[in-house]
């Protein structure tokens, strides 16, 4: 099993730990965010990680070999040049794998209680990109058919639609459209990366998806009990502190 741990951003959220630490090297009950994440995924039987570095990426570099890197294979994609985004990162990073399985992609700050496990099956089952979705509460939601494979993505607070069908209306024309809110965590299908060649530089995942969902089979998982807590703010990490402990 693959795994992408999204760990270059700059975690501007967090100052003023992140003024002299990347996001990564938070640490929650004691451990950095990174460790927390490589455990979680050593459990469940991942053999190859890829971790994109750029704020302090030496200190995750170090920490991860001072550690025998955990006892597996993890290979680090380079974005101290320039922040690639989701879709760029994936881009960049999806080529360091040695194999061709499908690639389970992780923010490095996002707990939860997610059956990763089925996740990666239902997209190894499948054959197909497979996202990580419930019903939270937010401003932001993606589409999806009756068929859960994804159709356009909606801001509910401006009306915003994108898609690449253009008739495309939430709710009130197309009754059989779904909302649900993206967790971040998916499972990337390498069969998409050709698809990918026209895209350079820094780049959305999501952009990348919806100019193509009406090509290409791209769906949903549904959590119907998902917790999820983002260790983006200071107050957070004792919210994840608590989290850990149940």
């Amino acid at each position: 099993m693959n795994a992408l741990i999204f760990a270059a951003g700059l975690g501007t959220r967090l100052k003023p730990l992140t003024d002299t630490m990347p996001k990564a090297m938070v640490p929650v009950n004691g451990k950095p965010l990174v460790q927390i994440l490589i455990g979680r995924l050593l459990a469940i039987g991942v053999t190859e990680i890829v971790i994109n570095v750029h704020h302090f990426a030496q200190q995750i570099i170090d920490f991860v070999e001072a550690n025998n890197r955990f006892g597996i294979d993890i290979r680090f994609s380079d974005e101290t040049d320039m922040l690639l985004e989701t879709g760029g990162g994936l881009k960049k990073a999806a080529r360091l794998f040695s194999n061709d399985k499908p690639i389970l992609v992780h923010n490095v700050d996002i707990l939860s209680n997610a059956d990763l496990v089925g996740l990666y099956g239902e997209a190894l089952t499948t054959g197909t990109t497979t996202l990580l979705v419930s019903d939270r509460q937010t401003q932001r939601y993606l589409l999806f058919d009756h068929t859960d494979r994804l159709v356009g993505w909606t801001n509910i607070a401006t009306g915003e639609i994108k898609s690449p069908y253009p008739d495309l209306q939430f709710p009130s024309v197309n009754a059989q459209l779904t909302k649900h809110a993206f967790s971040g965590i998916q499972v990337f299908h390498p069969s998409l990366l050709p698809l990918m060649d026209a895209w350079e530089g820094k780049f959305s995942i999501i952009d990348f998806y919806l100019s193509i969902c009406d090509k290409v089979d791209i769906r949903c998982h549904f959590a119907s009990q998902l917790q999820l807590l983002d260790v983006g703010k200071l107050d957070s990490i004792a919210k994840a502190e608590t989290f850990l402990s149940h």
